[in-house]
């Protein structure tokens, strides 16, 4: 006997999307994520805070104190990149990037934001203090 049942075609792999993992503890981070979720593409991103993610939803290879530590993007590829190239990877995936990532991924562009990314990181302490004093809340917004 010929079986007459339909098998649907096998499903195509999807692309990975784009992760994004940030710290939302920090206010400069937040703030920067904020406007990176307001674009259009952004959708298509996942976003893991992780200042308030347990440990076992990070990927192999990336430690939560590593993640808090330094910005990380797990791009469309499934490669994990830090710091400049995490940026440039998720600019790639935000039309209203995409020409600066096109623009900047090369090796001579890409030195120069990650000293400057490196930089950024040395004085974050100071920026994050700053940051808190300059957008904190209202004191009669924190009695809402």
């Amino acid at each position: 006997m010929v079986s007459t049942a339909v098998t649907p075609p096998a499903a195509q792999p999807e692309t990975p999307p784009v992760t994004v993992y940030y710290d939302g503890a920090c206010p400069l981070c937040a703030r920067e994520i904020a406007v990176y979720r307001r674009q259009a593409g952004a959708e298509g991103v996942c976003w893991v805070d992780v200042s308030s993610e347990a440990s076992e939803t990070l990927p192999d290879g990336l430690t939560r104190s590593a993640a808090l530590a330094r910005f990380h993007v797990r791009g469309a590829d499934g490669r994990l990149r830090s710091g400049a190239a995490a940026f440039l990877s998720l600019w790639h995936s935000l039309p209203r990037f995409a020409r600066a990532a096109r623009l900047l991924d090369r090796p001579v562009p890409r030195a120069i934001l990650e000293s400057g990314y490196r930089l950024t990181l040395i004085i974050r302490p100071a920026l994050q203090a700053l940051a808190r004093r300059v957008f904190r809340p209202h004191p009669q917004e924190q009695d809402r």
